[in-house]
């Protein structure tokens, strides 16, 4: 069996291509002139016998191929930063035990990946996470329960008790399945999407947020399903029973049962899912948090690119 010759560089090239959806804004992220990204994509496509993406009038998108290369390059990029990380980093000696609240969505999305990195991290640190609602973390964090939160800043309350630090914006996009005649348009706005049967996520005031999003609008959805678990919101736009606008950090191209479900991005500008750390004012950082908190965020990030 003949193994595919295929670089690092030209992974990177296409998680940069699928992330932005435009050859020009991938070569700009990558620092490349665009013909580089081009031939590196050509060249891919060549060694996998594969056609990974095709062109629109507003860019490109990703071809099933495409979709399902995306896992697995985001695996081995992360793979081998990780590997950079433990060789080149010393383990912290800090010795500490940290409460730190977290929302729903860090529990489902991020909490079990940012322990294990923590852990290789900080051996000699205690984390103990606790899940609440954002109101009661943000109560938690001024009574001195918790020493930090990773939450929604997004749906942070403006109070000047409170600092925070933002670590991730994640962009929301419109998901569909693949045969739905708005894939077909070279430009979605909200209008679009408002004709067609709505399917609701019910998390994280997500509800909240879609309401702001759609009443500055001026726009009322068709509503016909709303559920609190994100694999049913997925399954439900797999099977082509609507469609829903949420942020890039939940999707996956799958769903449960093996079908497909795309994303496009909408005409107008949609506030992002921003996810970061909270604390309180009046309880200085020490050296050894700031540091740990640069580490999280790091640890975030690339989350959020995986």
């Amino acid at each position: 069996m003949i193994t595919p010759q295929i670089t690092l560089r030209q992974l990177q090239y296409f998680l940069a291509l699928a992330e932005t959806q435009q050859i020009s804004k991938a070569a700009l992220r990558c620092n490349v002139s665009q013909s580089s990204v081009t031939i590196a994509l050509k060249n891919l496509e060549s060694s996998l016998n594969a056609t990974l993406y095709a062109r629109h009038a507003k860019g490109v998108y990703l071809t099933e191929s495409g979709e399902r290369l995306v896992q697995h390059a985001r695996s081995i990029l992360n793979g081998v930063q990780r590997a950079v990380d433990e060789i080149q980093a010393t383990p912290s000696t800090m010795e500490q035990q940290l409460t730190i609240g977290v929302t729903e969505t860090i529990s489902v999305y991020m909490a079990p990946t940012v322990l294990s990195a923590i852990q290789d991290r900080y051996p000699g640190l205690q984390i103990q996470l606790v899940e609440h609602p954002r109101p009661i973390i943000e109560e938690k964090l001024l009574q001195g329960e918790l020493d930090l939160a990773l939450i929604l800043v997004s749906n942070l309350t403006a109070d000047s008790r409170l600092k925070y630090r933002t670590m991730l914006k994640s962009p929301r996009r419109l998901w569909t399945h693949p045969d739905h005649e708005l894939q077909q348009y070279s430009q979605v706005n909200l209008e679009d999407i408002a004709r067609y049967d709505y399917i609701l996520l019910d998390m994280d005031e997500h509800t909240d947020t879609m309401a702001r999003i759609w009443k500055n609008h001026q726009i009322q959805p068709q509503v016909v399903f709303q559920s609190q678990s994100p694999e049913a919101i997925r399954s439900m736009v797999a099977f082509q029973r609507g469609i829903t606008i949420l942020s890039d950090l939940v999707y996956r191209p799958w769903s449960l049962e093996g079908r497909r479900v795309l994303r496009q991005n909408i005409a107008q500008t949609i506030p992002t899912l921003d996810i970061g750390c909270v604390w309180a004012a009046d309880r200085p950082l020490s050296p050894a948090i700031k540091s740990f908190i640069q580490f999280l965020e790091n640890s975030i990030k690339k989350i959020g690119n995986g």
